[in-house]
């Protein structure tokens, strides 16, 4: 099995604590950075026992920094500096050190130069029993393509002098990376993988800010690494991240996500490759939608959202024979009040505490999860009860897995009325007939590790990440989504929360339910009563600008709510209710052709309009 390994740079914490940290993940060893070492109070023969103690085994040292192709007396003061650390390296314990190609000033652009002076380092590398892997930084002075490197190394001939292997540095500068196929495997000392966005920016604060874990960002990472192994490569999957992010989490919480990132990416290249020597977790069952959403309600939250639901055309179908909660349902659409008192309990609380995902195999969908490191959460319920498995989600939800109307999780809900038989699907009389999708805005700390988490355990299909600017700064939107579309969640997050867009409400959440017809769903939803959000006129006369709807369409629009967009591929017609709690409301979506968006461009004008509206109702807020 391939090793993996991590560097130290990826996580928070002292030295200490990233051993600690790495360990418990499951890394088999650690790359550990120059600057961790210098700043523990362990000398590197305590390093190197604290790993054995671990069981982790010291994979690379690094960094040694503008070592070639200088002039000779700082080539000279270079072999001394490079002399303590190699007895540096001997006490650590680890055989091979990082050179990156030089950015200093002085280095000359003379390959045959550059050759000649790590041949000369290899040489004394040599005498010590330890090898130098030299990589080409995207940003190096003279050398910043992996060709470059190679043919450096090539010239020098030396065999303790060979590659580091860098995605982030490859990726960064070219999408075809086929041509490490042909280099000769053992030549290349060490791979170091990192993900990344695309960004157009200046490719040293790129690296630096804003590299990802594998799964995560926007590099064919499974490709890259099918042709490392091609050429021959059997070292460790190493991981180098430079994030800002990780590098202020929980060093535990972050190496766990870094795990998760490894076993996603290996069992994405294994099934590509059909290589059978990379360990494959259970294979994802096909997700067949969502079965239903759950809501933790206060008391008085409850009370308004049963009105809206009822005003919504949901009929309260059950009782949950043991536990305080309620199911309604319209169509396909099931939601869940669940009055349970938490410690965060308080009037009104109303947030989707968990969300249940129909799979054709229940239980092989939590071993899935489980060996993708995704919490297995332990849950009470009486002996006749369903006994559905469920995970911890990154923002604290519940995840179950269930068939409806195979597994018996109807059954542990009492019909409301006598003689009343809970089924699967029920009348629409507003023509809800399913949830579309889920909103979840995450804490920003746990924005890339969700979008992991949600592709690796559930098997889903990530999207690229939007942004939109809206009345309190950035939003974040990344989607996830099954490929018969009919599984979609829709993450978001913010940087900052100084003060909500509206009063009391933090980071919003929204269940989107499915109408075929959604003009007279919303004339239904009116006459009902049901709270919808109104649209401020501003909206349509912008829309009649770029659009051109018929006046008579437009002001139709207008008076219910409606809001569009559409795409190369179809239109998109959504309404929403007004914030109801504490941080949740509904949506109304119709798709009509192959649009497979959300409408994001409205969420701005959403958001303003809620704020507008929650002011109203709560004016000392």
């Amino acid at each position: 099995m391939t090793a993996r390994s991590i560097a130290t740079v990826c996580l928070s914490g002292t030295l200490e604590d990233k051993l600690s940290a790495a360990a418990a993940a499951g890394f088999d060893g650690i790359e550990v950075f120059e600057n961790d070492l210098i700043a523990s109070p362990l000398s590197p023969s305590q390093v190197r026992r604290r790993c054995a103690d671990l069981g982790l085994s010291i994979d690379l040292y690094q960094p040694m920094r503008d070592i070639e192709a200088v002039p000779r007396q700082d080539f000279e003061a270079n072999l001394r500096r490079a002399a303590r650390k190699f007895d540096l390296m001997t006490e650590l314990g680890t055989d091979t050190v990082l050179v990156c190609s030089s950015v200093a000033p002085q280095a000359m652009d003379d390959d045959e130069l550059a050759a000649e002076q790590l041949r000369v380092l290899a040489g004394h590398a040599a005498d010590r029993g330890l090898r130098v892997a030299y990589e080409a930084l995207a940003w190096g002075r003279h050398v910043n393509t992996w060709e470059h490197s190679w043919r450096i190394v090539d010239i020098a001939d030396h065999p303790a002098l060979g590659l580091c292997l860098d995605s982030f540095h490859i990726l960064s500068r070219t999408d075809d990376a086929s041509g490490i196929a042909k280099l000769p495997g053992d030549r290349i000392f060490f791979l170091q993988l990192a993900d990344a966005p695309r960004l157009a920016m200046d490719v040293l604060q790129w690296s630096r800010h804003y590299r990802l874990f594998p799964g995560q960002g926007a590099f064919d990472l499974p490709a890259f690494l099918g042709h490392v192994l091609d050429a021959g490569y059997r070292g460790p999957l190493s991981l180098e991240v430079f994030n800002d992010v990780f590098r202020q989490a929980d060093p535990h919480r972050a190496a766990r996500d870094a795990m998760r990132s490894l076993l996603w990416l290996e069992e994405a290249h294994a099934l590509r490759s059909g290589r059978a020597e990379i360990a494959r977790p259970p294979a994802p069952p096909q997700l067949l939608g969502h079965a239903f959403t759950e809501l933790a309600v206060g008391g008085a939250a409850a009370g308004t959202i049963a009105e809206t639901l009822t005003a919504m055309g949901f009929t309260h179908t059950g009782t949950h024979r043991t536990k305080p909660v309620q199911l309604w349902q319209q169509g396909r659409a099931r939601i869940l009040l669940n009055g349970t008192i938490t410690d965060h309990h308080h009037p009104d609380l109303a947030e989707i505490g968990a969300f249940a995902v129909e799979s054709d195999d229940p239980g092989r969908s939590a071993a899935r999860a489980d060996a993708m490191l995704a919490p297995i959460l332990p849950r009470a319920h009486a002996p006749a009860e369903a006994d559905l498995a469920h995970i911890g989600a990154p923002d604290g939800s519940s995840i179950f897995f269930c068939r409806t109307g195979s597994d018996g999780w109807l059954g542990d809900f009492t019909p409301t009325r006598t003689g009343f038989e809970l089924t699967a699907e029920t009348h629409s009389p507003v023509g809800l007939t399913g949830i579309d999708h889920l909103g979840l805005a995450q804490p920003f700390d746990y924005f890339d590790e969700a979008a992991l988490f949600y592709r690796a355990a559930l098997g889903l299909d990530l999207e690229d990440e939007t942004q939109y600017a809206a009345p309190y700064g950035l939003v974040r939107d990344r989607t996830v989504r099954n490929d018969t579309e009919t599984l979609r969640i829709v993450l978001s997050s913010t940087l900052l929360r100084r003060g909500s867009w509206a009063p009391g409400v933090p980071d919003p959440q929204h269940v989107a339910f499915e109408t075929g017809d959604i003009f007279a769903t919303a004339t239904e939803l009116r006459r009902r009563g049901a709270p919808m959000l109104d649209i401020p006129a501003n909206y349509y006369a912008d829309l009649d600008a770029r659009i051109g709807f018929p006046a008579p369409e437009l002001g139709c629009m207008a008076a219910l709510g409606i809001m569009y967009d559409r795409d190369d591929h179809g239109e998109f017609y959504h309404l929403y209710t007004e914030l109801l709690g504490s941080r949740v409301f509904f949506e109304i979506v119709q798709r009509v052709g192959g649009y497979r968006g959300f409408g994001a461009v409205n969420a701005p004008v959403r958001m303003s309009a809620h704020r507008a509206r929650r002011l109203t109702l709560h004016p000392n807020s």
